[in-house]
């Protein structure tokens, strides 16, 4: 079981980002991909799930509204989508199969720069 992040990003304040994870190893559809990020200094943050099946999510309260998880199942893939992006958003993004409420196997991380 493998899940394949894309790389760095680097935006200004008010844009946009959309960073993958690519799963291979498993049926896709079997598990929850959760999405959770970690900005220097802090620790681990809980953003919300997609069920990749139905594609059906769920979002922290913090996050509604302003991210959205897609799935897309012909290329086991799935997608974190993040507007109005503010410094505070400067972190490494992870996304991770889910199990039985339990995080599994994690993705390498995605860092995303917000800097004007």
């Amino acid at each position: 079981v493998q899940l394949v992040q894309s790389g760095a990003e680097l935006r200004n304040p008010g844009a946009s980002v959309k960073v993958s994870c690519k799963a291979s190893g498993y049926t896709f559809n079997d598990y929850f991909i959760d999405w959770v990020r970690q900005a220097p200094g802090q620790g681990l943050e809980w953003m919300g799930r997609i069920d990749p099946e139905d594609g059906g999510t769920t979002y922290a309260q913090k996050f509604q509204g302003r991210v959205t998880f897609t799935a897309d199942t012909s290329t086991s893939t799935a997608y974190v989508d993040l507007i109005s992006l503010r410094s505070e958003d400067t972190a490494v993004y992870y996304c991770a199969t889910e199990r039985s409420g339990y995080l599994e196997v994690w993705g390498q991380g995605t860092l995303v720069t917000v800097s004007s």
